[in-house]
């Protein structure tokens, strides 16, 4: 999985970017900052159960804190976006195409309206971040459609007869923007085009395609970015109001990474996504500022900085991804004496032979039967996963 994290200059999205990932991305408050794609690794957290087991688990990838289990996730930061980017203007081309192996994107917007539609610097409030939003999905759909005009002849040639092939080549050419068979067969059906031959398409149908191509292949969560400014409140509201069913959430970068690199340097203790900290040490005088500013503006108003909160609705609702840890019947540990050292993120609707898979091909393909750990019952290969589950999987070795 790979998350995108996209919007337009100096909308504080590398600054979101580090705040999530503790990599140093370069941060400055002009176009273009960001040219060559940063690319680092974000948590989502998960409820363990190694309390449901009596025991402190082990984890190989991420870490465990009072229970809440941290799973890495890949995060990708690409320049930022203008407008008309989808004919290449500010490189846009070469940007968005960064993003196509993306299965989901977080739209940082600058909330304060300090920023212009350029990225460049304005009067506080007086720019409307609700235009942002629409601008940037406005041009990865038409980043879409380019992509679907430039493979139209080659798709028209399709004989009309065969549904399959018809998807078949659809997912052939689009693949590089989320285009499997599966999400072309939904396209297709909610759309209402799967009935219309390819050559009675006109402008408008292909852009319904491209658009509903993107919404699920590349939902879009927004983070509505630098809360910690006064003008950033109504203007929240306000995308509320006028997006009511977009994933709108209040977020300041700022603060997060203001707290994670205190809390390294040993000055604070602090959990991601948690709604206080803790001091450690002694503040100079610009410190305890800071500390105070993100406390008063930003951890009373919202309970947290929201980068977290992000990140977790982005993988677990926006996606639907589920968390399942690969446990033993008989035995929690691995070989080298790990307790529960894996939690892996699967897609919803993922089944026990679709885990199998994802933990290794043998196991795929050797796949006899699994067992849920928690029920102590034997499963099918089509059995459901649901989140938080425990399975072992039974297998013959090739």
């Amino acid at each position: 999985m790979q998350i995108g994290v996209v919007g337009k200059p100096s909308s504080g999205k590398s600054t979101f970017f580090s705040a999530a990932t503790m990599v140093d991305a370069a941060i400055a408050n002009y176009p273009f900052t960001t040219i060559e794609p940063n690319k680092g690794t974000g948590f989502v957290r998960v409820e363990c159960i190694d309390k449901e087991f009596n025991v402190q688990c082990n984890p190989r990838h991420g870490y465990c804190k009072n229970g809440t289990r941290f799973v890495p996730v890949e995060l990708i930061d690409v320049a930022g976006l203008v407008p008309d980017a989808h004919l290449g203007k500010g490189k846009g081309n070469a940007f968005l195409n960064d993003l196509s192996q993306a299965d989901v994107l977080i739209h940082v917007v600058d909330a304060s309206g300090s920023t212009n539609e350029k990225g460049e610097p304005v009067a506080s409030g007086s720019h409307d971040p609700c235009k942002d939003v629409e601008f940037l999905e406005k041009e990865i759909d038409l980043w879409f459609l380019g992509i679907i005009e430039k493979h139209w002849q080659k798709l028209g040639r399709v004989p009309f007869e065969s549904r399959a092939k018809l998807v078949s080549s659809m997912s052939q050419s689009l693949s590089g923007i989320g285009g499997s068979e599966k999400n072309i067969e939904a396209v297709l059906l909610k759309s209402n085009l799967g009935e219309k031959k390819l050559e009675q398409w006109n402008a408008e149908d292909k852009l319904l395609f491209a658009t509903t191509l993107r919404k699920i292949s590349k939902p879009i969560v927004v983070a509505a970015n630098k809360m910690d400014v006064s003008t950033a409140k109504e203007n929240f509201k306000k995308m509320q109001e006028k997006f009511p069913n977009k994933t709108i959430l209040a977020c300041s970068g700022f603060a997060e990474l203001a707290l994670k690199k205190a809390a390294k340097q040993g000055f604070i203790e602090y959990e991601p996504g948690a709604k206080e900290f803790k001091k450690l040490k002694e503040l100079n005088e610009k410190q305890e500022k800071v500390l105070e500013m993100i406390k008063e503006n930003v951890l009373e108003k919202f309970e947290s900085t929201g980068v977290q909160e992000v990140l977790d609705k982005t993988v677990f609702e926006a996606l639907g991804y589920i968390a399942v840890f690969p446990a033993g019947s008989k035995k929690l540990e691995d070989s080298e004496g790990r307790v529960l050292p894996d939690c892996i993120l699967m897609p919803k609707d993922s089944t026990a032979l679709d885990f199998a898979f994802k933990l290794h091909t043998d196991m795929g393909k050797g796949f006899i039967r699994a067992i849920d750990v928690k029920k102590k019952q034997m499963v099918g290969k089509e059995h459901e996963l649901q989140n938080r589950d425990a399975v072992e999987i039974i297998f013959k070795k090739p």
